[in-house]
């Protein structure tokens, strides 16, 4: 479903992803697990038409982003780190906005929506303004949301970040359902590595742009001999979890420099 060979992004000097190879099969769990500022983001933006590469290949079921954009975004729904939801509009009313920019058929649209809103546990409240919402429903509506197209596939970048652990287990518990009942292919980020053991069939991890392992929950603590996911984690990058605000500031100032060169 994702193919990704000797995937390159720089940005003047810098080096955010850095020869990255790596598949999704169809119907999988894939996480993709790495400190702040390793280059995760940076993949999905690639992989979801937001950048272009500067180098490598990937192919979305079997269509390359850059060449064919408008289609391969039909096949995909993304839930991003930032919240992008509109708080003033019920959660029907976001269901059905996104069913028009992607032009969802209008016979299709109540029984998708319906169906969905109902899944995620949200119909009793489908006429509530959004912004009355918890932090968990409004990520439950976000993933709902990002489903309404059918896509093949779904993006979820930190969508746990901030919430409880009761909200985080149940929202894992809806995504594994679509996963196993309609096959939805799964690509996910998190910190939470507890997450990513409980959920994912394989894992890659990336550190400073470049891939340093991939496998299964098991075969990562077999190969570092490490008795949780986390401590494998923490063994293969050389540290704990990095400091978001040190690791953009520094992104910043390569950009910056990249921009002042040209002038």
């Amino acid at each position: 479903m994702i193919q990704v060979e000797n995937l390159v992004k720089k940005f003047g000097e810098f080096t955010a992803v850095d020869h990255i190879s790596f598949h999704v099969a169809p119907g999988e769990i894939f996480a993709f697990l790495g400190p702040n500022g390793a280059g995760k983001t940076t993949t999905i933006k690639m992989l979801t038409t937001l950048l272009r590469p500067t180098g490598g290949t990937l192919e979305i079921d079997g269509l390359d982003p850059n060449e064919h954009p408008n289609e391969v975004r039909k096949r995909f729904g993304i839930v991003f780190q930032d919240p992008s939801l509109d708080g003033d509009m019920t959660g029907y009313e976001n269901m059905e906005l996104h069913a028009i920019f992607y032009h969802v058929p209008r016979k299709l649209r109540p029984e998708r929506v319906e169906k969905l809103l109902r899944l995620f546990e949200l119909w009793d409240r489908r006429k509530d303004q959004v912004k009355l919402f918890s932090g968990g429903m409004k990520r439950r509506l976000e993933i709902a949301r990002g489903l309404l197209h059918t896509p093949k596939i779904l993006f979820l970048d930190e969508p746990t970040l901030g919430l409880d652990p009761q909200t985080r287990n149940q929202l894992w518990t809806h995504v594994k359902h679509l996963n196993q009942t309609e096959g939805v292919t799964v690509f996910l980020t998190t910190h939470y590595m507890d997450e990513a053991d409980r959920v994912a069939h394989r894992i890659a991890i990336i550190d400073h742009g470049k891939i340093v392992a991939q496998g299964t929950p098991e075969e990562l603590k077999q190969q570092t001999g490490a008795n949780s996911l986390e401590e494998a984690f923490l063994a293969l990058t050389g540290s704990a979890i990095r400091d978001e605000a040190a690791t953009s500031a520094d992104q910043l100032r390569q950009v910056a420099k990249m921009w002042g060169n040209r002038r």
